[in-house]
């Protein structure tokens, strides 16, 4: 396996490896020489000696053998309105069990989270958050009434291990499972959680690879390659650029991302959401309503079906409108939806085919349906796991 990054120089900020707790061996590593490891987790593939941790700051190599730091210590646990993930097209006005660790392979200078997702980088290594089993949150989303998991709030590949058997556990009890992600695990990873991924928001933070670099820590093309892979593989996926005034706001980066989305599926729906000013980037403006609205425009224009602005008091262009005849099917209100007139799947005014995961009547509830995009007249069909 290619080496891409070399962190053989990074610290042990854990400062020594805490065997009290939960000593789970990673997913999708090799070992090397000299007792190096090389983990193949995220597109980062980390080369990490003996004593020493991995970019996410919570993968520590420990005499040979790579260890999640954070499998047993959720930092944030909370129920959540599926909009919120964001996902509008997937099991709407349905609740969410949303968990999170610790940690991430990005180090965005604008992270709305930086709290939990940089704490490891920030503190000297400090990892916080609850012991709990994988057995434990499910119970707990069982009791809850969720129809999901969601593995949110900071990056789910760096908790890949929590996520996986928690997925598992989830789909032996009903339970749908979704990443909200940057993209940025490797094809392998996404390959090994497939079976019991149901739906992603991906976070596709600009179309400039070297903005990509300085600003996140990290290449762009493999986040588009997940994005492809993820279409592949039949999970249902939706995308959220944060416009951030002066670095990814431009009519051209816009239109680049939007005809990219247009060429994997006109289907994925398109967050923008609106940037306020956090972390490294305080000083920087918040998006103004113009520029939403510009953005979208140039999402609709591109051949994008379902284009929504976000992250704004009383947004414009939150509903669901029908592709072909253009009658409004979804009415929301911030993270709440007011009216759904969809009829399993489908407009009610003109049969089209709307495209996602939708629960059926009442009397189907437990089940649900993904109609595939095709011709308006194909009949839905049911999503196989």
């Amino acid at each position: 396996m290619k080496k891409e990054v070399d962190v053989s120089g990074a610290k042990n900020t854990s400062k020594e490896f805490r065997a009290y707790e939960t000593m789970k061996e990673v997913l999708l590593y090799e070992k090397t020489e000299g007792q190096a490891v090389i983990c193949n987790l995220c597109a980062h593939r980390c080369f990490i000696p003996p004593g020493r941790i991995g970019i996410c700051h919570v993968r520590e190599n420990h005499g040979g053998v790579l260890f999640t730091l954070v499998y047993d210590r959720v930092v944030s646990l909370d129920v959540d309105p599926i909009e919120k993930k964001p996902l509008f097209h997937f099991l709407p006005a349905t609740r969410s069990f949303s968990i999170a660790t610790v940690g991430c392979n990005f180090h965005c200078r604008f992270c709305q989270n930086w709290e939990i997702s940089q704490m490891p980088r920030d503190r000297n290594g400090i990892i916080l958050g609850r012991k709990i089993s994988p057995e434990e949150i499910v119970r707990r989303a069982l009791r809850a009434r969720c129809k999901t998991i969601a593995y949110t709030y900071t990056e789910p590949t760096i908790f890949f291990e929590l996520a996986y058997d928690c997925a598992k556990l989830g789909v032996e009890e009903g339970l749908k499972n979704i990443f909200v992600t940057n993209g940025y695990m490797t094809p392998e990873a996404l390959r090994m959680i497939q079976p019991y991924l149901h739906a992603a928001n991906v976070d596709l933070k600009g179309f400039d690879d070297k903005r990509y670099r300085r600003i996140c820590g990290a290449k762009l093309q493999p986040v588009l390659d997940t994005i492809r892979l993820m279409k592949e593989f039949g999970i249902w996926t939706e995308v959220t650029t944060l416009i951030i005034p002066g670095h990814n706001d431009s009519d051209d980066e816009l239109r680049q991302i939007a005809l990219f989305l247009k060429d994997v599926g006109p289907e994925i729906p398109w967050h923008l959401s609106a940037f306020f000013p956090a972390y490294k980037m305080s000083d920087t403006m918040p998006t103004d309503r113009e520029t939403l609205k510009r953005a979208w425009a140039i999402g609709k224009e591109a051949g994008l079906r379902y284009v929504y602005c976000g992250n704004l008091v009383d947004n414009v262009h939150e509903d669901t409108d029908c592709y072909q005849c253009g009658k409004r099917l979804v009415q929301r209100s911030g993270f709440s939806v007011e009216r759904n007139q969809l009829d399993h799947g489908r407009c009610p005014f003109c049969q089209a085919s709307i495209d996602g995961v939708w629960e059926k009547g009442a009397a189907e509830a437990a089940r649900d349906v993904l109609v595939l995009p095709g011709e308006d007249g194909a009949q839905p069909r049911s999503r196989v796991n």
